[in-house]
């Protein structure tokens, strides 16, 4: 189990630094950018398109402990390690506090009809 936890975050820092354009979304969940971008922007509304992997592995270290001053160079994996431990009860709370979007989007269909 720890393998396939160091992987990942291995796999986000390296990728982030090789590819730092990419969406995040090849190495996060939508629920997990999605909790990372409301409590960095401190806002529940979301962007119309995922943030780049560099930015929010920048926020995930941020997370842990990372302060992105000029001359801190990227993120290793250590702050990244402590971030994901963040995320992950980030992403829990999100999951319970925002409705399932289909519930939403039937509860309006509901109000409108009736």
């Amino acid at each position: 189990m720890y393998s396939v936890i160091a992987w990942r975050i291995q796999y986000a820092t390296m990728l982030a630094r090789a590819v730092p354009d990419t969406a995040c979304t090849v190495v996060l969940e939508p629920d997990e950018w999605q909790a990372l971008y409301c409590r960095i922007q401190g806002t529940a509304i979301l962007p119309p398109t995922p943030p780049t992997l560099r930015t929010v592995v920048r926020w995930i270290a941020q997370l842990g402990g990372f302060q992105g001053r000029t001359g801190d160079g990227e993120p290793g994996v250590t702050v990244i390690w402590k971030g994901f431990q963040q995320l992950r009860g980030l992403t829990e709370m999100y999951r319970i506090l925002r409705p399932p979007s289909s519930k939403i989007a039937h509860s309006r269909t509901n109000i409108c009809s009736g």
